[in-house]
């Protein structure tokens, strides 16, 4: 009987030793589980917080749901009433013509402001920089408290000044021509003030050499400012604008305090209707019109950011 013997210089191979599932993992991960674990807790809270809820507001955009039974499914319904519906598009009209009366205004009046706080040897500069903020502070419903007394059509204070130089009462509140632009006053003076602090900060830091240099080159205060630091602020205007376009939209506060939407619809803005479906358990129906919103402020944004950042391409 042949007995098997091994050549001479060969080795037997070792068995590859066994990997749990785990250290596979940690292998595939990087060698390291410690990055993982410190960004688990933001993972966590924006999945809980964050995607579910847009996941399952995308969901119910498709659905008839008002919170007593499951949700049923419809397709596109919600949209098409939507978008065929005068009371959503009479909402962004209110909305559009509040962004006229607010946004480029408070974007003016912010660099104004801002540039006039920048000069050089001005008094009181910390003063009028705290008195900014104190419109800021004070609550919304303050402010808007304030704002019932002062238009009241009987016994407002400025009705009271109109009667003084003889001039007929206004109905500031209660009637459509005026409700916008009395709205629009109460948005400025309550948010404006972030709108010139963050102005402030942009033209302080341009660099103080980029005005030597101009000031030797025989620019005056007015050219400098129209050259130099206009150009300048250009990215910051542009935040400025989306951030207030995306206010105006949203707003709901405001409007739900100082008129409750009305007279007849005139201050109903898109988010306030919004806020009515979901006040109404019409969660199908809220949930469509608050992606047709992101759909439209994405649009609104890039569009303005395209245009105020034309300039930078040339």
């Amino acid at each position: 009987m042949a007995v098997a013997t091994s050549q001479p210089g060969s080795a037997t191979p070792s068995p590859m030793p066994s990997r749990s599932p785990l250290e596979r993992l940690r292998r595939w991960l990087g060698g390291s589980f410690s990055p993982y674990l410190f960004i688990a807790p933001f993972v966590i809270f924006f999945c809980a917080f964050s995607l579910f809820p847009f996941l399952y507001s995308f969901f119910l955009s498709f659905t008839h749901w008002h919170g007593d039974a499951d949700p049923r499914f419809i397709g596109l319904d919600n949209y098409t009433f939507l978008l065929t519906d005068s009371s959503f598009w009479q909402s962004l009209g209110n909305s559009a013509v509040l962004w006229f009366l607010i946004v480029p205004v408070r974007v003016l009046v912010a660099v104004v402001i801002a540039a006039l706080l920048s000069l050089p040897g001005l008094r009181l500069r910390g003063f009028f920089r705290t008195s900014m903020l104190l419109s800021y502070v004070v609550p919304l419903v303050a402010i808007a408290q304030v704002w019932l007394v002062l238009f009241d059509q009987d016994f407002g204070a400025v009705n009271t000044l109109l009667h003084i130089v003889h001039l007929p009462s206004i109905g500031w509140l209660t009637t459509s021509m005026w409700a916008k632009p009395t709205l629009a006053l109460l948005v400025l003076w309550g948010g404006s003030a972030f709108a010139m602090l963050t102005m402030l900060a942009a033209i302080q830091a341009i660099p103080v050499e980029y005005y030597e240099a101009a000031s030797i080159d025989g620019a005056g205060a007015v050219r400098q400012f129209f050259s130099l630091t206009l150009p300048l602020l250009r990215r910051t205007v542009g935040f400025l604008v989306v951030f207030s376009t995306l206010g105006v939209v949203q707003m709901f506060a405001e409007p739900k305090v100082l008129t409750n939407g009305g007279p007849y619809n005139s201050t109903t803005t898109a988010g306030y209707l919004l806020n009515s479906y979901i006040a109404n358990s019409d969660f199908g129906t809220g949930a469509a019109n608050s992606f047709l919103l992101t759909i439209l402020l994405v649009l609104l944004s890039l569009f303005m950011l395209r245009f105020l950042r034309a300039g930078e391409e040339r």
